[in-house]
This record gives structure tokens, C-alpha cells and sequence, in this order.
């Protein structure tokens, strides 16, 4: 075969994101390597601080630009928007340069191996965003019930099958009621474990001094911080939040 029929088989290559679209990665086999690293359960904050970082190397250091990204447990949301994508908006790049990247900087940040994240690409309508996160925290928020149901079960000396099993018969209000036998009230855990963390840009005012005109002046400027304080997403304040952030 030429060279040029090698190209023709490469049937994905061309497929491509029209914005707005989320990137989405996922910790490949996570839950078995934190335990073996001795990550502290159901939440580690170490661990989260370098999915957090992760997601904003990937606005500081990786070009792309993304808007927020949204994180927890082990997966982040990357939200793209730019009229011209990245790799003009290809799939294929899109997905694997991002992957990529968060690997990299989490085994770096853990001093771990091997370690993967594998990657999805989700278009979206723009009056679709903030639906998509709220269905994202609202899995933070089902990840936090049954994080905490399932090892508070393990803490009373059952295996990890038969904990898994008794949270399979079990309604979340039920898995309330248990940790608060256990003097667990989910109500009062870090917000983080139940919302999540976002990166996003802020605007901070600058202070500064204009020696042509010999007076002090205010510059807006912006950063990237981590939020780790999130409002609910189904809220009005989350709602608020989320459309000031995609209408910078």
C-alpha cells in the first residue's frame, strides 16, 4: 500500500467538535491504585488538590484555553467555547492531547505509575452547559453518598464485597440515616467532597501608579483560581455563577 492509502484509513481523523464541547477524562482503574498508594478514604485531599492543579495546568501551560474545568473524584469536565477550537476542533487531538496532559502533570504531582485517563468528547448546545453540570454534580453529590455509606460499612469490619452489597439494597435517605448513626452528617463534610472543585478565570482589581498622568490607577485584571466552595449548580446562585463564567 502508498503511503496515501495508509492516510485513507485513518477514517477518525477528520472528525470534528463545533463548540461548545466538553472534554471529559476519567482515572483509568483508580479506585485499586489509590488504595494500594494508602490514599486516605472516602476523600483524600491530596488527591484532589492534584486533580485540581491538573485542571488548572491545563488552563495556565497547555494552550487550549478552556473556559472552567470541573472536577471530582477522578474525572474533570473541560469546557471549550472558542468560535475556532483547538486542532481546529478535531476529535481525535482534542481528546488524546488533553488526556495526555492531565496524566502527566497528576503522576508528577503524586509521584506515581502508571497511572491513565481515558477521554470523551461531548458537543453541546450552549443553553445545554449548564444542564451538563448540573448532572455532573449531581453524580459528585451521588459519589459523595455512597463513598461515605460504603467505607463508614467497611469500618464496621465488613469486606469490600459484602459492604458493596449491603449499599446495593440501600435508599439514599437510609444511607443518611446509618452515617448519622455513626455520627456522620454529610450536611457538614467539605463542600468539595459533596460539590466538587472548579477552575476557572476571576477578575481581581490592580492597583498601580501612571507616572505620565502622576496619578494611582485600577486595572482589571484576571487569574485562574480554584474554587473549592461551589454553590449548587441547580441553584440560582450556581446557575448565576456558571453563566458569569461561560460569558467572559
Amino acid at each position: 500500500m502508498q503511503r496515501s492509502d495508509f492516510e485513507n484509513c485513518e477514517i477518525y481523523a477528520d472528525l470534528r467538535a463545533i463548540p461548545p464541547v466538553i472534554i471529559r477524562v476519567d482515572g483509568r482503574g483508580f479506585k485499586n491504585l489509590l488504595h494500594r498508594h494508602g490514599f486516605e478514604k472516602p476523600f483524600d485531599h491530596r488527591f484532589a488538590s492534584a486533580m485540581a492543579g491538573a485542571a488548572e495546568s491545563l488552563a495556565h501551560q497547555s494552550g487550549l484555553h478552556p473556559v472552567i474545568a470541573y472536577t471530582f473524584s477522578d474525572e474533570i469536565n473541560i469546557l471549550l467555547t472558542d468560535q475556532v477550537l483547538p486542532f481546529n476542533g478535531r476529535i481525535e487531538k482534542l481528546v488524546s492531547v488533553i488526556s495526555s496532559h492531565i496524566t502527566s502533570v497528576i503522576t508528577r504531582s503524586l509521584d506515581i505509575s502508571p497511572i491513565a485517563f481515558d477521554g470523551r468528547a461531548i458537543p453541546l448546545h450552549p443553553h445545554q452547559i449548564t444542564g451538563y453540570l448540573i448532572w455532573r454534580q449531581s453524580e459528585a453529590w451521588r459519589n459523595c453518598i455512597n463513598s461515605y455509606g460504603h467505607y463508614t460499612l467497611r469500618s464496621t469490619g465488613l469486606s469490600g464485597r459484602d459492604a458493596a452489597s449491603r449499599m446495593l439494597g440501600m435508599r439514599s435517605c437510609d444511607v443518611h440515616e446509618m452515617l448519622f448513626r455513626h455520627g456522620i452528617n454529610l450536611d457538614k463534610v467539605p463542600a468539595w467532597h459533596r460539590r466538587g472543585v472548579m477552575v476557572h478565570r476571576d477578575e481581581y482589581a490592580k492597583c498601580g501608579y501612571d507616572p505620565v498622568r502622576g496619578v494611582e490607577v485600577t486595572a482589571n485584571r484576571r487569574k485562574i483560581v480554584q474554587n473549592w466552595n461551589l454553590p449548587i449548580f441547580a441553584s440560582e446562585e450556581g446557575a448565576e455563577l456558571i453563566q458569569r463564567l461561560v460569558d467572559v
